[in-house]
């Protein structure tokens, strides 16, 4: 049975106008709960990016020409839209991406709450003003926009993720050429539809469905002055060295990771494993920053698997739309069979599994359900001294390893940061000093102390370091990716003066 509501595939936004495209492939968007076709869409070619792309860069200059409180207007509409409608737009999340219904609604507040931060920093000030060693001048440095911003979002926050990275780019005065997730297109095609009932100018936002073929020709394109991208490290990294390669275009890059909770011995149980079922199991771990390795201090370990591990047997897998599930399905098939795969893998290397639920009780698959794309959590012991895939490559999915550790915070804290990603991990400790240890030490762009290491406010900066990261495509910090700073230094005086003591003098060989 199909939910499709319209007898022709959805279409682009380009340059204000809706378009098939210069394409005739179409792809469809499918429920992974229940497996079910919820639209089609067209899929975007290189010549429907180079459209976007010439109609974004066609209109940067009037844009920035407005004032920054001109251009938030246009987000103000939007934000009350994403409000009044959080209800409807969180179920359709819940529908097309598979996350339980809270987390759905959850998506489209954040996503709220991101416009409502960016258009309301446009009444803030906006620059520095630096005292100058010489009295007669004024330094002081101002932002001006960078031009067209390239961005590519993720499936798993299909709302909130694309405000991260638009928002404040258009109020900082550059246009906007977007490829969102060929997962959550539906998703996409209704933010597009509010950019358009807002008014915003032809040409400032614009949106290309479609898969990687689309992102690669954003990323490469020479008028792309800037790239933002959320997604898997493989491709991020991509993104980063073709970049690279182009003088004068900056990406901000946020990634995965491969996350720990860190236990102490001086940590509340209650709190402890709260935090290790909501980092590993929320979004059935389909988040970058959701935790696949809890690393538990020996003296409290038994007490704390026992209790972990009777959760993860009976946590609530189920339809994401009803109140009662706490995981619903994998997005798609596809990646299902990869979270599969890297479960066998943990077997294959000898760990101790403690719990499998890899393949669902039909009583446990809701009915008219049993096409989605369903697994339970994956749990099991690991040494952290040996040598193991399962424990330093990331799955993103519901795949657990407990890893015992004896000795002090510092032993925990080396344990934590023995892998390639840095993203983002959390501490449950009632010692303050431990706490600061991980604070100081821990190899992480995002902390979290005594709390899931999931979670995100929209006013801080979101990233993370070593492979994944380097930059910071959200919140505050997208300012640096999406401007850039001018120094400038102003003379008061009639006379020149340097600073640093050096001469203005003026010497000829007539003097």
């Amino acid at each position: 049975m199909s939910q499709q509501t319209t007898a022709r595939p959805e279409r682009h936004y380009i340059d204000g106008e809706w378009t098939d495209g210069e394409g005739d492939d179409t792809f469809e968007s499918e429920n992974p709960a229940t497996g079910e076709t919820l639209r089609t869409f067209h899929r975007g070619t290189e010549a429907d990016v180079d459209a976007a792309l010439e109609a974004a860069d066609s209109v940067q200059e009037e844009w920035e020409k407005l004032s920054h409180i001109d251009r938030a207007e246009y987000l103000w509409d939007i934000y009350q839209e994403l409000r009044d409608r959080t209800d409807e737009l969180g179920e359709i999340v819940t529908k097309e991406c598979g996350k339980e219904i809270s987390e759905g609604k959850a998506d489209v507040v954040e996503a709220a709450h991101m416009v409502e931060w960016a258009a309301g920093n446009a009444r803030h000030p906006h620059g520095d003003v630096v005292p100058s060693e010489i009295g007669s001048k004024d330094a002081y440095m101002r932002r001006k926009p960078r031009g067209v911003v390239g961005c590519i979002t993720p499936w798993n926050f299909p709302v909130a993720i694309p405000f991260w990275h638009m928002a404040v780019s258009l109020v900082e005065g550059n246009t906007v050429v977007w490829k969102p997730a060929e997962q959550t297109p539906w998703c996409a095609h209704i933010v597009a539809e509010m950019f358009e009932e807002s008014g915003i100018p032809d040409g400032v936002f614009n949106m290309v469905q479609g898969f990687g073929d689309a992102g690669a020709t954003i990323v490469d394109d020479p008028r792309v002055d800037t790239v933002l991208f959320t997604g898997s490290a493989e491709v991020g990294q991509e993104v980063a060295r073709t970049v690279a390669e182009q003088p004068g275009t900056l990406a901000a890059c946020e990634m995965g990771g491969k996350n720990a909770v860190v236990v102490t011995d001086e940590a509340d149980l209650d709190t402890a494993v709260h935090s290790a079922v909501m980092s590993s199991f929320k979004t059935t771990g389909q988040r970058c920053v959701s935790a696949e390795r809890l690393i538990v201090h020996e003296d409290i370990y038994d007490e704390f698997k026992s209790r972990f591990v009777e959760i993860a047997e009976n946590i609530a897998v189920g339809d994401p739309l009803a109140e009662d599930t706490f995981m619903g399905p994998l997005v798609e098939g596809e990646h299902k069979e990869k979270v599969l795969e890297y479960n066998e893998l943990a077997r294959s290397e000898d760990v101790d599994v403690l719990v499998d639920r890899d393949e669902l009780a039909d009583d446990e698959i809701p009915d008219g359900h049993a096409e989605g794309h369903w697994v339970g959590p994956f749990v099991y012991e690991a040494d952290h001294e040996a040598d193991l895939r399962c424990t330093q490559e990331e799955v993103f999915g519901p795949h657990v390893a407990l890893m015992e550790y004896s000795g002090d915070i510092e032993d925990a804290v080396e344990i934590h940061n023995d892998t390639e990603y840095g993203l983002a991990g959390a501490i449950i400790s009632e010692d303050y000093r431990e706490v600061n240890y991980y604070r100081d030490n821990a190899e992480v762009g995002l902390a979290y102390g005594n709390l899931p290491c999931i979670g995100a406010e929209v006013h801080l900066p979101f990233g993370g370091v070593k492979k994944s990261g380097n930059g910071y495509p959200s919140g505050r910090e997208v300012i640096e990716a999406v401007t850039e700073r001018t120094a400038w230094t102003l003379n008061n005086s009639n006379d020149i003066e340097m600073a640093q003591g050096l001469s203005a003098d003026i010497t000829t060989d007539d003097d």
